[in-house]
């Protein structure tokens, strides 16, 4: 599958949202309900194109997207603001997604959760792009990478 990236570092490549099969989305729809709480997504409006896609979305409520596409940005780390408000909650890594749902994540098989959180591990592909445009301290490429 071809790599694809949300405007935020969202691994949308990774996300079950893109699958066409229903019994699939629902399976993340299920685990988003039980690790994350949202309750407004179904098998039907979590169908998702990509936010940088003309078609489906998953996340309607995305402040980060609109933001991006109004300043013209092809993605949000390459805006002068970043990190700010809209899309800090939205970077994720995965061991950070781990964490963030302890302790429901004891429950979590390494296939669920590879549905449900994996597209969510952004970081790398981040600091990847800010390291190519030089936003991150000089340092960092001197440093173990983790």
């Amino acid at each position: 599958m071809k790599e694809n990236y949300g405007y935020c570092g969202y691994r949308c490549h990774l996300c079950a949202a893109q699958s066409p099969d229903k019994d699939i989305r629902q399976k993340l729809v299920d685990g988003w309900r039980k690790y994350f709480g949202h309750q407004d997504y179904t098998a039907e409006n979590v169908q998702c194109d990509g936010c940088k896609a003309d078609g489906k979305l998953a996340d309607k409520k995305c402040k980060a997207r609109p933001c991006a596409k109004e300043k013209g940005v092809e993605y949000c780390m390459l805006c002068d603001e970043f990190p700010c408000d809209k899309v800090k909650h939205l970077m994720g890594s995965r061991s950070g997604m781990l964490l963030y749902c302890l302790p429901r994540t004891f429950e979590v098989s390494e296939d669920e959760y590879n549905l449900c959180m994996t597209q969510f591990n952004s970081m790398p592909f981040i600091i990847k792009t800010l390291v190519q445009q030089n936003r991150v301290p000089s340092w960092w490429n001197n440093t173990k990478k983790s």
